[in-house]
C-alpha cells in the first residue's frame, strides 16, 4: 500500500470511528428531534410520569421563559455530512462501505436506545400541587356564593378543546381573554417558534375525560383554583414543506394528565346567569357575549377580560401514557 492509499485509509478510518461514536452515544442524525403536538407541548414520543408525578411546567411569567425556551425548541437535522475526497480511491475509502457501516451502526444504536428506554426508569417531571397547600372547594362558596362548580368544569372543558384547535391553526389570539398576560405571551412564543421551524402540530379525536377542581389558594390579591385535567387524543407534528410526520403518530392514542392553575382577582364574584353575560366592545361599542367568543363579531377586536373572569395562569404536564 503506497503512502497516498495509507493516508486515505487512515482518514476514512478516523471518519468512520467518529461517526460511529456519535451514533452509539445516542445522537440520531437521521431523524428530527422530538416535536410535541398538543397545546403547550406536553405530549411526546416518550411516556412520562405516573398518577402522582410527571411532565413539564409551562406556567409562570415571561421571566422564566428563557430557562424553558430550550426545552420547547425542536430542531430538524437534515443528516448530511459534508465533504468528499478526491484521489485514486482504493483500500477502505469506498463510499459504499462507509454508508453500509453507518447504516449498521445506526441500526445497532437505535436498537440499544430502544432497549434502554424500555428497561430504564420512567421519566419524571412536574409534581402535582400538594393538597396541603389547597383549601377545599366547599369553602370557596363563602367567598363566592354564586360559584357553580359544574359550570366551571364545563367552561374549562370547552376551553381545552378550543385550545387544541387554535394550537393546530398556530393562532391563539382568540384565546387571549381566557389567559393571563404572562401565560398568553409565553404560549404565543411557542407558536411563533413552530412557525419559524415550519412545523404544524396536530391533535385528533380529542376527548376531555376529567376536569376536577382540587382546591383553591390566594396569593398577591388573586384567587387561584388548581384543577386536574385529563384528556385523550392522537397527536403528531407535520413538516410544512414535505407534509411528512416528523414526530408522534396518527394511530397511537395518548392519555395526558395536566394540572391547570386558573386565577382571577380576589373579591370578584360569579354573576348570576354568567353564561349570558354581555359586555360592550371597547372598540366599537357593540354588545358581545364574552363566553361565546373572544372577538367582537362586528369589528374583530379581541376583548380581554383577564381581570373580570377566570383566566388560565399556567399548565403542568403530570403524566402521559400511550396506547
Amino acid at each position: 500500500m503506497d503512502k497516498k492509499k495509507k493516508r486515505n485509509f487512515k482518514r476514512t478510518f478516523l471518519i468512520i470511528m467518529l461517526l460511529s461514536l456519535l451514533c452509539f452515544s445516542g445522537l440520531n442524525m437521521f431523524a428530527p428531534l422530538e416535536a410535541r403536538a398538543d397545546f403547550g407541548d406536553f405530549s411526546g414520543d416518550t411516556d412520562y410520569g405516573s398518577d402522582d408525578s410527571g411532565g413539564w411546567d409551562s406556567g409562570g411569567s415571561d421571566d422564566n421563559w428563557s430557562s424553558d425556551d430550550d426545552r420547547d425548541r425542536s430542531y430538524y437535522y437534515s443528516g448530511g455530512s459534508g465533504g468528499s475526497s478526491s484521489g485514486d480511491g482504493g483500500g477502505f475509502s469506498s463510499i459504499g462501505t462507509v454508508i453500509g457501516f453507518l447504516v449498521v451502526a445506526y441500526i445497532v444504536a437505535s436498537t440499544l436506545a430502544k432497549l434502554k428506554k424500555s428497561s430504564g426508569p420512567r421519566e419524571q417531571g412536574a409534581a402535582e400541587t400538594s393538597q396541603n397547600m389547597l383549601k377545599p372547594m366547599s369553602d370557596y362558596l363563602s367567598l363566592d356564593p354564586n360559584f357553580n362548580e359544574a359550570e366551571f368544569r364545563e367552561k374549562l372543558s370547552n376551553l381545552y378543546i378550543k385550545m387544541q384547535e387554535c394550537w393546530h391553526d398556530r393562532d391563539i389570539e382568540s384565546l387571549k381573554p381566557y389567559f393571563t398576560d404572562a401565560f398568553y405571551n409565553q404560549s404565543n412564543k411557542q407558536i411563533e417558534q413552530k412557525k419559524r421551524l415550519k412545523q404544524t402540530p396536530c391533535t385528533e379525536r380529542v376527548a376531555v375525560l376529567e376536569v376536577t377542581p382540587r382546591g383553591y389558594y390566594q396569593a398577591s390579591g388573586m384567587d387561584h383554583i388548581v384543577v386536574r385535567v385529563r384528556s385523550r387524543f392522537i397527536a403528531y407534528t407535520l413538516d410544512d414543506e414535505s407534509g411528512n410526520v416528523i414526530s408522534g403518530s396518527k394511530t397511537n392514542e395518548k392519555f395526558l394528565t395536566y394540572e391547570w392553575d386558573v386565577s382571577r382577582k380576589s373579591g370578584i364574584q360569579t354573576e348570576e346567569r354568567a353564561e349570558m353575560r354581555k359586555i360592550s366592545c371597547p372598540s366599537c361599542g357593540a354588545p358581545v357575549d364574552i363566553n361565546q367568543t373572544a372577538k367582537c363579531p362586528y369589528c374583530g377586536s379581541v376583548i380581554n377580560v383577564d381581570n373580570e373572569d377566570w383566566a388560565l395562569n399556567g399548565i403542568k404536564g403530570i403524566s402521559q401514557q400511550t396506547r
